[in-house]
């Protein structure tokens, strides 16, 4: 397909390569030989690890950069792969996504097989679907069609047509409105208005790129004789669709390398499935395994959370083989840093205001820029309120994963205007300056406006853009200075950015769905949040309900529910939150109960058990050690002290009904003070004993308010 480039004089050593790894990420550098399976937890740079084992194999003439595939699941990452590769010295690897590989090989093979007009890429697949219902006069809603178009691209990724969907549809929930019977009906109506209109979707340029490397073996030693070695990222999110594509992209070979975490697999309601990456060293005869345990990302204590939150898990006589795998134990090697936050709030709205005021405190006194803050929920619909609190803050912020960010109406006006204005450049142009005239015919501003809303939410998009074409402008600036640092024969020079290379850019990213990253604070699902991490995370709304997700009913549902939490919980470097609330409403009662997966987790809640073990129990002190922990500030203080109005002392039974909290009686002012002493140990903080004791009775009047009782008279301690 291409001829293999001159090799550039200026490489970096093989030596170099594998300077600063570790052993085990060296391991996976340099045994080249044979097929590899890497075990990798979460921040314990796996990206690294393979990218070094490719630039590592073609520095010793192992491997040709053109013949290696390096294949990953997000253009996000792919791009990310290839910097790496590229600053290793690693020229002219294929680091590319399932879709775009095969769209790829499509499009270039189809004039010769197929012949006639490529397909266009179906853009809307709620409108088709929409299209074939109406139809077969089944009226449709816009739940249900997010409902009907993730059965199709299930069925398809599970190699299913509309003659075989029924054997499998008694593994799926179908909507209620839906039968069996209808389904197939819609998924071949959908098919049929595909062929009508010479469309395609994602799932379909992965099928019909198999059928055509099965049915032409010429074609398929064409593109074999092109790929060699293969490297698979993020390898437990494979749906059996990818994998029979990998099975025939090799041929029977076994050069291959794939990467992933069996404890990361939240994607099965798609088809993805841990099965193949748990299987590997059977399929694969001699396949050698490497585990990267050493943590790079996370404080201790955010790794010692996610260690508990797995081994917590209990196996159920109703699961599934390989729904489950052993989890890795990974090891921090950054040290301890700032403990973990633990904080019931009264409701969403009191939640979704402490956590902007924590954010404010976290850009204003630690010095965190937005953009390295993410509040993370289980469903999009959690945002609302989030978002509400943010904008009343004045913060910064950027919503992922929910609504597409190229279907907004201000990104599609933007590009139609960058396209338009593009036609009328040389070349010449400042980028960065032309597209920020362009898009200032729009609205877009410099300082952002300061209400909130769809407003708010206009200029963040026009914003993205505006970034999006600085960081393309910085990095060709970058390429240029550095081939005039080092050039290397037969590599031309990087011309300067234009807005047609913009343009090309935006289309591109469109197709694919690779939103521009924004400076503000993220707002994602926690599916969404996948591949990402910041340096303090909020995992917000950790109720039963949502964590697990009411809908998950099976033991396996609730193993990846499980799976999911520690996926937030891994997202974090050095600053964690865990927020649920009592009620969902202002004023709502107080019935809601917090994840169950946090009853596995709490240290305080592990101190009792283990105090209960011993012979020295006491109620008493078990009880207190309840109180939410010490955090230097008065408003957390004065949070907590208000939430005992909510229920009594912990000494009292924790799980009572909401009648019987109200109608307990009101402890005495002094056992007020007691508690309000204890939830703030000496041994958590640093102040003195007298400094503490000022604290307290600063807070003494707001407990007592609390509990309706009258202050007592208390003396501070002189030392």
């Amino acid at each position: 397909m291409t001829a293999t480039p001159q090799q550039p004089q200026h490489m970096i050593s093989a030596d170099d390569i594998l300077a600063g790894l570790d052993p085990d990420q060296r391991a996976v550098a340099t045994e080249l030989d044979g097929p590899m399976r890497v075990l990798a937890g979460a921040g314990t740079g796996k990206t690294r690890a393979i990218t070094h084992r490719i630039a590592y194999g073609i520095a010793i003439g192992r491997y040709q950069g053109p013949r290696v595939l390096a294949l990953t699941f997000t253009l996000r990452a792919a791009e990310e792969m290839r910097t790496r590769l590229h600053q290793l010295g690693a020229h002219g690897v294929q680091a590319r996504t399932f879709h775009s590989a095969a769209l790829r090989q499509l499009a270039y093979f189809w004039p010769q097989v197929v012949g006639g007009t490529f397909p266009s890429i179906v853009q809307n697949k709620a409108a088709l679907i929409t299209e074939a219902a109406n139809r077969l006069r089944i009226s449709t809603d816009r739940s249900l069609l997010r409902d009907l178009a993730s059965l199709i691209e299930w069925a398809k990724v599970q190699l299913l047509t509309p003659d075989t969907i029924m054997q499998r549809l008694s593994e799926k929930q179908l909507p209620s409105a839906v039968t069996p019977q209808n389904m197939q009906r819609i998924f071949q109506a959908y098919e049929d208005l595909k062929d009508e209109r010479n469309l395609i979707d994602f799932e379909d340029v992965l099928l019909l790129t198999i059928a055509m490397l099965e049915e032409d073996e010429k074609l398929a030693a064409t593109v074999r004789n092109q790929y060699r070695h293969f490297v698979v990222d993020e390898y437990q999110d494979v749906s059996p669709l990818q994998q029979r594509l990998l099975d025939v992209w090799l041929g029977g070979r076994d050069d291959i390398c794939v990467v992933g975490d069996a404890s990361q697999t939240i994607y099965s309601f798609t088809g993805a499935t841990s099965r193949y990456l748990l299987d590997f060293a059977r399929r694969y005869r001699g396949a050698h395994t490497v585990k990267l345990t050493r943590d790079y990302r996370s404080h201790s204590q955010v790794v010692e959370l996610a260690n508990r939150l797995l081994a917590a898990r209990r196996p159920h006589p109703d699961s599934s083989p390989h729904s489950w795998a052993p989890p890795l134990e990974l090891m921090s090697q950054r040290g301890p840093g700032v403990d973990v936050e633990w904080f019931g709030y009264a409701d969403d709205e009191k939640e979704a205001a402490g956590i902007a005021e924590d954010i404010r405190d976290l850009i204003e006194k630690d010095g965190v820029v937005p953009s390295e803050i993410a509040v993370l929920f289980r469903t999009n619909a959690q945002s609302a309120a989030i978002e509400s609190a943010l904008a009343a803050a004045h913060i910064p912020y950027q919503l992922r994963g929910a609504e597409r960010f190229f279907e907004r109406p201000e990104v599609k006006q933007a590009m139609l205007a960058l396209r338009g204005s593009a036609k009328s450049t040389d070349g010449t142009e400042d980028v960065t300056r032309y597209t920020r005239d362009v898009l200032g015919g729009l609205g877009y501003k410099e300082e952002g406006p300061l209400s909130g809303g769809a407003t708010r939410q206009k200029w963040e998009s026009l914003a993205a853009l505006v970034h999006m074409v600085d960081m393309m402008a910085q990095h060709r600036q970058e390429q240029l200075q550095e081939h005039r640092a080092n050039p290397r024969p037969g590599v031309p020079e990087p011309l300067p950015l234009t807005m047609h290379e913009v343009v090309a850019t935006l289309n591109h990213r469109s197709e694919f769905n690779d939103a521009p990253q924004v400076n503000g604070v993220t707002l994602a699902s926690l599916h969404a949040a996948k591949g990402l991490e910041w340096d303090a995370v909020f995992l917000c709304g950790l109720n039963e309900g949502l964590m697990p997700i009411t809908f998950a009913t099976t033991p396996d549902e609730v193993d990846e529910e499980r799976r999911l939490l520690y996926v937030g919980i891994t997202r974090a470097r050095k600053y964690l939150w865990l927020t649920w609330t009592m009620t969902r409403t202002v004023g709502g009662r107080g019935q809601r109960k917090r994840s169950r997966f946090l009853d596995d987790i709490d240290p305080a809640k592990r101190r009792r058990r283990a105090e209960s073990a011993g012979s020295s129990y006491s109620p008493r002190s078990s009880s207190l050690n309840t109180a939410p922990p010490f955090v230097e500030g008065k408003r957390r203080i004065w949070l907590s002290v208000l939430s005992v109005k909510f229920c009594p002392p912990p000494r009292t039974a924790r799980r009572l009904s909401w009648s019987a909290r109200r109608a307990a009686p009101a402890p005495s002012a002094c056992s007020a003070m007691v508690w309000m002493s204890t939830a703030i140990p000496p041994t958590a903080c640093s102040f003195p004993p007298r400094v503490r004791a000022k604290r307290l009775m600063s807070i003494l009047p707001a407990c007592c308010r609390a509990f309706s009782v009258v202050p007592p008279a208390v003396s501070v301690p002189r030392s």
